[in-house]
């Protein structure tokens, strides 16, 4: 197989595995990063193509500068565009992640179209897209939500993060119905987890674990529901989103909804009492008052806790043909990992 794909983000969580999966395909896989002379930040995925078909190439390029992607974009015959910053430790939302999400979507879709060979872009969206609030799905009368529905309640300052997340999705909308030279797919992953490629991987699904295995909600978790994929299901949905022909739309990914004590008796059954896993759910008025210690507002606690959701990810195994990796293997493996590198 000499198809060349290009994966922006193919250092990251989602992307190594991506990578991975690409190389091993047989396929010419092309990475971007900001600094080539980070060696460090991608040498995992040339160990990978060491050992298989696949060839691997890494060129510079920013989410920001425009036209940085054009040179990696020419000549290939896919794009999978992952890159796109997901942290809840930010300064400024507009600068760290609105506009890298937003331009960088812009300025690597543009690439696609002037490569003249690109037939096909993935783009990693999120869930986040679909809804901001876990009362989204109460408020508009809903019983699920599918890929039917998009998130109209964060902004700039109330889930920033989500709304970039919904901004840089419907922008690469709008961008493929200018144009007819490539088919844009959409994956909406719910929160990732699972074991890491990188090393180096500071991904928020390992912080997360890491809080819970240390203990961070013992005296209390809050009543969250989220829907939770395997990293490596993540993956997989981006190649069958690229080998399948019939592949549209949008996708929506997720083993299933869950809150913390669901994970956190996921946690207790693999290994007993070997963590402090939260002793009960935090009643909602105590979030109110010390949510800050947390970095959430009294308006996110407001609009999320004690609120269920239901994901709809039917079009995600009929469509895309796709298996889920069981939650409790996806813990297992988690856990494995971080006790292996000793930071839990």
């Amino acid at each position: 197989m000499n198809k060349i794909v290009l994966v922006t983000g193919g250092t990251g969580y989602i992307g190594s595995w991506v990578v991975k999966y690409l190389l091993e395909k047989g396929y010419s896989v092309r990475v971007t990063v900001r600094d080539k002379s980070k060696t460090y930040k991608y040498q995992h995925l040339f160990d990978i193509a060491k050992n298989v078909n696949g060839n691997l190439e890494v060129y510079n390029a920013n989410l920001l500068t425009e036209g940085s992607f054009d040179e990696p974009a020419k000549g290939a015959d896919a794009i999978m565009h992952i890159a796109s910053p997901f942290t809840l430790r930010f300064k400024d939302a507009q600068k760290e992640l609105i506009d890298p999400a937003l331009k960088g979507t812009r300025n690597v879709l543009n690439a696609a179209t002037k490569s003249g060979t690109v037939k096909r872009v993935i783009l990693t969206s999120s869930v986040a897209a679909v809804h901001g609030d876990n009362i989204d799905m109460a408020e508009q009368g809903l019983t699920e939500f599918t890929e039917a529905q998009f998130n109209t309640t964060s902004s700039a300052t109330h889930q920033p993060y989500s709304y970039s997340k919904v901004l840089a999705e419907k922008e690469a909308w709008k961008i493929a119905q200018t144009q007819n030279q490539w088919k844009l797919v959409v994956i909406n992953p719910s929160f990732v987890m699972g074991p890491s490629l990188a090393n180096t991987s500071d991904s928020e699904s390992l912080n997360f674990m890491k809080d819970i295995l240390k203990g961070k909600f013992f005296f209390g978790a809050p009543d969250l529901t989220f829907g939770f994929v395997d990293v490596r299901d993540v993956a997989l949905a981006h190649i069958l989103a690229l080998e399948n022909e019939s592949a549209e739309g949008r996708h929506i990914l997720a083993e299933r909804t869950t809150d913390f004590m669901g994970l956190a008796a996921i946690i207790t059954k693999l290994y007993g009492k070997k963590y402090k896993m939260p002793m009960m759910t935090a009643p909602k008025f105590m979030l109110y008052l010390i949510g800050g210690f947390f970095g959430v507002t009294s308006n996110f606690v407001k609009r999320n806790v004690g609120y269920p959701i239901k994901l709809n990810t039917s079009k995600s195994k009929e469509k895309l043909g796709l298996t889920y990796h069981n939650l409790d293997e996806t813990v297992k493996d988690m856990v494995e990992q971080l006790v292996k590198q000793k930071v839990v």
